[in-house]
């Protein structure tokens, strides 16, 4: 027997007498208290605990507690019911927060008449509510009729504890029993407080037999789903059943609860994340998927993988844009020297991008030989706009994949490198830079650069769909770069999409002012050197340039450097030497040899040999054009790997001579009775181009004259069979290359003068610059009487 059975018994005929009108109340939530109920509580609100100490202390453990309405809002008079119970306190237990444990017996019902008081605690006026016991025969059907239906819900499976059903049948009040029934059977709050608002015990029988029957038939309905659900796994025989089991098994291993975790971590993360509405739909959808899978399912691992690739994605995020103009002019200054064109177009990016506050991502195409500082600058770049930076190489890139993804049916399956690159930043608006983008390949596996088009494209990268995530994703906000060594490789569609700026060699004066400012310093931290320690002057860097390298950028100088520090850190550290000083007589002793020579202009006139200037991936050079005379029948060899163009060149200059041959002092038999033989030497490496037509043709005048050429003369430019010398590409570089030679006068076509304009200012001072537009005009400027 329970205590509360007992409790029942010792106290069926109990009643109170008490001497008050008035008693401290306690609410409750979810929970309704009937006469003679022996009820734990647990009191924590300080109204509460107040009311509680001053029923110990003035009422003789008596208090009233009465139900809330809205058991989640604050106990105020009017969310509290107007019937409660009065209740004799039998215990209490102090917990050490503060809070308070309490027994309580009720005992009689009281209607609350007026609240004298809200504070510190609930006082109210009361009076007790009497109930009439009746012998009517109605009332003893009604009771037999609730006795049957507590035993029926106890067969369908109410959770009733065993000794409440033999209690009641020791309760022989009907007004108990009908209030101990309805505390086992009936759920419900708000049907319990009107079973204790009524005290007319036949309305009473009616209301609890209309609850009880509303409680048999939900029972009943639960127990018609269990039948089916049984019937189910009879019809699913062993799969649904081993489902089933895995289900508990993972619950009791708490598998289920980490699932439902990770799954309540993926919504918020799509929360936070802020994502279009399309692809949040895509998201929920696919969370849905994974819900009803179970964990064993195959597909689980991908969809997972799927979800976190796309929440973790930066939607939302962007860095704020450094719009301090002046600011974004120092970073630039302070990290490359010269680039004057670059720089001012980034200027002019954040300029605009200042006025309009939402400008889209220009693509800049940076076109120049290698060293030049093309990557370095897009470093620079994301510094001065205050935003991360991506670099990415697309050089050998032949799998289209590689941009777009892969479909995520495959194993293995990933986003491509755009959007994986993105989610590691974790920024929408970076600085994304694609080297060598010249240099991609194309195989059975796709093309990239068809991939890079919509990548490429600001009318297009606002909606640029991953094959992976089969979501749209905004690129409208990411500055890209592209870097380049030529441009004609790159296919023309691309081309056409970016902003192309080329970045041409550096001067002599140049590159030393790069390698104080930049390479040297750089070098010597790296070597845990100092200036103090090892000393590189300015002509010994100037030698270097000279004698060691041969290149547009300043790669090669920085090993050199790099070569001296390290031969001084051996040095210091052997204890061999303090400090070291490298000068322009001692350089060779550690770094060799030197590997060119400067002035590299032929050191005296000769017939037949005429100084060109040509353009190189790697800058400017000169070559030399070698024309023979030998006895013969007038053919015309040419050698020295020579592209098709160069060799039209040399025909249509060849044709051109010979019809002005009288005007060239030139003696037909000359023409008629020997070869002429072209070379240009390094014949390993292969040449081609317009460019070289002046100098072929200066060349074989010489040689057909006999006048020899003026070795500080070097010219470029292309003819016509009329003798008209056309514009050329590439005059910075090749009047560079001429600057580097020791040329003290250069030729070129008079529709390059505008490219002067580009030319440093002290390389066009130490040159003479002759403009022509008649070849007659190279000849007479080359050629020295005989």
């Amino acid at each position: 027997m329970d205590k509360a059975t007992k409790d029942i018994k010792e106290n069926q005929n109990e009643t109170i007498s008490l001497p008050y009108k008035e008693l401290p109340l306690i609410p409750l939530k979810d929970t309704v208290i009937f006469p003679h109920m022996v009820v734990p509580l647990f009191i924590g609100r300080d109204k509460s605990l107040k009311a509680l100490e001053e029923a110990m202390l003035k009422y003789e453990k008596h208090i009233i507690v009465v139900s809330q309405k809205k058991p989640d809002e604050e106990a105020e008079v009017e969310g509290l019911y107007q019937v409660g119970v009065i209740a004799n306190i039998l215990q209490i237990l102090k917990l050490p927060d503060g809070h308070a444990r309490i027994v309580v017996q009720g005992t009689d019902r009281a209607k609350i008449l007026s609240f004298k008081q809200t504070e510190p605690f609930f006082l109210v006026e009361f009076e007790k509510l009497e109930e009439e016991e009746s012998k009517d025969p109605e009332i003893e059907a009604m009771l037999r009729i609730l006795v049957s239906k507590f035993e029926e819900a106890t067969k369908l499976g109410k959770n009733i504890p065993s000794e409440a059903v033999i209690a009641i049948y020791n309760i022989s009040e009907p007004s108990r029993l009908s209030e101990y029934i309805a505390t086992h059977l009936i759920n419900s709050t708000e049907e319990k407080q009107l079973i204790l608002e009524t005290t007319d015990l036949k309305e009473k029988l009616r209301k609890l037999l209309k609850y009880v029957q509303k409680e048999i038939s939900i029972l009943e309905v639960e127990s018609r789903i269990k039948n089916q659900i049984n019937q189910e796994m009879e019809k699913h025989q062993k799969e649904f059943y081993l489902r089933e089991q895995i289900k508990a098994i993972q619950k009791e291993l708490g598998e289920a609860e980490e699932k439902q975790a990770e799954l309540d971590d993926l919504k918020n993360k799509i929360k936070e994340a802020k994502m279009p509405p399309e692809v949040e739909k895509k998201v929920y959808k696919e969370i849905s998927r994974l819900e009803k899978m179970p964990s064993t399912s195959a597909e689980v691992p991908v969809i997972r993988t799927y979800l976190d690739w796309v929440v973790n994605l930066p939607w939302s995020k962007k860095s704020k844009d450094n719009l301090d103009i002046k600011k974004a002019e120092k970073i630039l200054e302070r990290e490359h020297y010269g680039l004057k064109k670059v720089k001012e177009r980034i200027i002019e990016f954040l300029a605009v991008r200042k006025l309009t506050k939402s400008l889209k991502g220009p693509i800049l195409c940076f076109v120049g030989p290698p060293g030049v500082g093309k990557t370095s600058l897009g470093k620079s770049i994301a510094a001065a706009l205050n935003r991360k930076f991506i670099r990415i190489a697309l050089g050998g890139m032949r799998d289209e994949a590689e941009i777009r993804g892969h479909r995520k049916t495959y194993v293995g399956a990933l986003p491509g490198r755009i959007i994986q690159s993105i989610s590691q930043v974790q920024t929408n608006n970076p600085v994304f830079m694609m080297d060598e983008i010249d240099k991609v390949g194309t195989d059975f596996r796709g093309d990239p650069t068809s991939a890079l088009l919509e990548v490429l494209d600001p009318e297009q990268n606002h909606s640029f769909t991953d094959h992976y995530l089969e979501v749209p994703f905004d690129l409208s906000n990411v500055m890209f770069i592209t870097t380049a060594n030529l441009i004609d490789p790159i296919p023309e569609p691309l081309r056409d999409r970016m902003e192309i700026i080329e970045i041409p060699g550096y001067t002599e004066d140049e590159k030393i002012e790069i390698a104080i400012r930049h390479l040297l310093p750089k070098q010597l931290k790296f070597h845990g050197l100092t200036k103090e320690r090892v000393k590189i002057s300015k002509d010994v860097i100037t030698k270097i340039i000279r004698e060691y390298t041969h290149e547009a950028g300043v790669r090669n100088l920085e090993r050199n450097i790099a070569s001296l520090c390290r031969k001084a850190a051996k040095l210091i550290a052997t204890n061999k030497a303090k400090s070291v000083t490298f000068t322009v007589k001692n350089l060779e002793k550690y770094l060799g040899v030197a590997k060119y020579s400067y002035g590299m202009a032929d050191e005296v006139d000769r017939i037949g040999v005429v100084t060109g200037l040509a353009w190189t991936p790697h800058g400017g050079d000169i070559l030399f054009i070698e024309t023979l005379i030998y006895p013969g029948k007038g053919q015309l060899t040419l050698t020295g790997q020579l592209g098709d163009v160069m060799k039209e060149s040399a025909q249509a200059a060849l044709s051109y001579i010979k019809s002005n041959a009288k005007l060239l002092n030139i003696p037909e038999e000359i023409l008629s009775k020997n070869d002429i033989h072209i070379h240009v030497p390094e014949g390993a490496i292969p040449k081609d181009g317009p460019s070289a037509g002046v100098a072929i043709a200066t060349s074989m005048v010489s040689a057909l004259s006999g006048r020899k050429a003026n070795k500080n003369v070097a010219m470029t430019g292309e003819i016509t069979l009329r003798g008209q010398v056309l514009p050329i590409g590439g005059v910075r570089e090749k009047l560079l290359a001429a600057h580097r030679a020791g040329i003290k006068t250069v030729l070129i076509p008079e529709k390059n003068r505008k490219d002067i304009i580009d030319i440093p200012k002290n390389v066009v001072k130490s040159l003479e610059i002759t403009y022509i537009k008649e070849v007659q005009e190279a000849f007479n400027a080359t050629l020295l009487d005989s």
